[in-house]
């Protein structure tokens, strides 16, 4: 029930460390932008760096030689091209008319951006020998994504909660659904209710896939005893395990 978290925050590489730094030494949850860089430096930090590599710079060109093809936007003009972009149907929206169809073509349009090789979340939970749990995710975000978004990834209870007198979750996949439904905070929950983390996992991941079949999504679930799970949806997962008794880490497969 400590938590620190930053997001949209550029020039500094070690987010989780910032992260950590917001919980130790602050009365605040979460911080964003450029006073969230500016925070993380004056604690330490390094930066400000210029985090681009050569790999990313000449993804961002290719993208932006395809008319920024494919993209978040949606329901604007003009559609194939990198803008700037306008509302489409302005009288229409004004309305406030919003269908259901609506709002699942939406989520299939962008739930078709996250795979493997455009996401990049890194989700951990660790108990201490005094049974102390703790539960950490960083990520780089949605490839493509629009300036200013913030995903799954800072929000407690999304990608990731923990409680010590329960056990702990952490998630990754399209964090802009995902976060609609808190899944780690439901997991915990669930566990808390005496549900094996098998079946909390497997029915926070049913709650999304009910509302957004098309979502791809996974998290797992370890309780306060060490027993471990995960479940999926829209592909196939894989999370890794280490106990001191374990003289290795050992990879689980979960299938949707």
């Amino acid at each position: 029930m400590e938590v620190g978290a930053v997001a949209a925050m550029r020039y500094v590489k070690d987010g989780i460390k910032a992260a950590r730094l917001v919980m130790q030494h602050t009365g605040h949850t979460l911080l964003v932008g450029e006073q969230a860089s500016a925070f993380a430096i004056s604690m330490g930090l390094p930066g400000p760096t210029n985090l681009s590599s050569s790999e990313s710079v000449q993804k961002w060109s290719k993208w932006k030689e395809n008319r920024c093809q494919p993209n978040f936007w949606k329901n604007i003009v003009p559609v194939d091209s990198c803008g700037p972009y306008h509302p489409k149907g302005i009288a229409e929206l004004g309305k406030g008319t919003c269908s259901s169809a609506n709002l699942m073509a939406a989520a299939e349009s962008r739930s078709s951006h996250i795979g493997l090789h455009n996401h990049d979340t890194i989700s951990m939970a660790v108990i201490d020998k005094e049974g102390h749990i703790a539960v950490g995710t960083s990520t780089n975000g949605a490839t493509y994504k629009i300036p200013g978004r913030v995903g799954d990834g800072p929000i407690a209870g999304s990608s990731s909660y923990a409680d010590d007198e329960v056990g702990a979750c952490g998630a990754t996949g399209d964090g802009d659904i995902m976060m609609r439904f808190l899944p780690c905070y439901q997991v915990v929950e669930s566990m808390r209710l005496g549900t094996e983390p098998k079946l909390a996992a497997q029915d926070a991941i049913k709650r999304i896939a009910r509302k957004f079949p098309d979502f791809v999504g996974a998290v797992f679930a370890i309780n306060k005893n060490g027993l471990h799970a995960g479940a999926c949806h829209g592909w196939t997962f894989q999370y890794s395990v280490r106990s001191p008794e374990m003289e290795d880490v050992e990879v689980f497969t979960v299938f949707p």
